[in-house]
């Protein structure tokens, strides 16, 4: 399972059993880490997910700035209430690239707000799963 964090959302995707493909499947709208959490866990229990693939908002630069800090703060606190695998992964122009493909196939603007973050955790798990098959 991958996700992006964003400050208002969480992008919600998941592999095939081969661990070739990802498919974005939902997004949880943020509040508290407490019921971000649960809604979090309870689609890791429906689906039987074994590990998470963690967007980290890296600067253009590579290196880490406030959003990176919030993201493995909530990754530490999800740690703490569930003993899982955890990886981040290099989010930089996952929501671009989203974004882009979105336009060229003439989205509206109001149909890609509601999947652009499912869709950019979608491609974050595409590249760490294509990364493990090299």
């Amino acid at each position: 399972m991958a996700l992006d964090l964003g400050e208002k959302t969480i992008g919600v995707a998941v592999s095939d059993p081969g661990h070739m493909i990802a498919t974005p499947i939902t997004t949880i709208r943020r509040t508290k880490f407490a019921e971000d959490s649960k809604a979090l866990l309870k689609l890791i229990d429906e689906r039987q997910v074994g590990g998470l693939v963690i967007g980290l908002p890296l600067n253009m630069d590579g290196s880490e700035g406030p959003r990176c800090q919030s993201v493995r703060q909530f990754a530490s606190n999800l740690a703490k209430i569930r003993d899982m695998p955890m990886t981040f992964w290099d989010e930089r122009l996952s929501t671009v690239a989203v974004t882009r493909d979105m336009i060229s196939a003439d989205l509206s603007r109001a149909k890609r707000a509601k999947v652009v973050d499912q869709s950019a955790a979608a491609f974050i798990l595409q590249g760490a799963l294509d990364s493990l098959r090299r």
